[in-house]
């Protein structure tokens, strides 16, 4: 697991059918203080994430454990919006 901070969002109009109705969202990697990381990964939102939110990603296989995505080609998803990260 990762965390991210929602940077903006995709607009696919020709896309696997799969992955209709989908949310995706580009996300930049971050540390626990917000600084960069990995700039402009697409993820697959799974829990109402919007832009500027700290976001909880998985990525890999794990990605299509998320609710509704076991059969969806997706390599990252947001699977949960971050309240607080506390490093002390």
């Amino acid at each position: 697991m990762h965390l991210g901070k929602v940077a903006g969002t995709v607009t696919a109009t020709a896309k696997d059918a799969r992955l209709v109705g989908a949310k995706l969202l580009v996300t930049d990697l971050v540390d626990s203080k917000g600084s960069l990381i990995d700039p402009a990964r697409v993820a697959v939102d799974t829990c109402g994430a919007g832009v500027g939110d700290t976001v909880l990603v998985v990525s890999g296989s794990a990605a299509r454990m998320a609710a509704g995505l076991s059969t969806t080609p997706v390599d990252m998803a947001i699977i949960a919006v971050i309240d607080r990260v506390s490093t002390t």
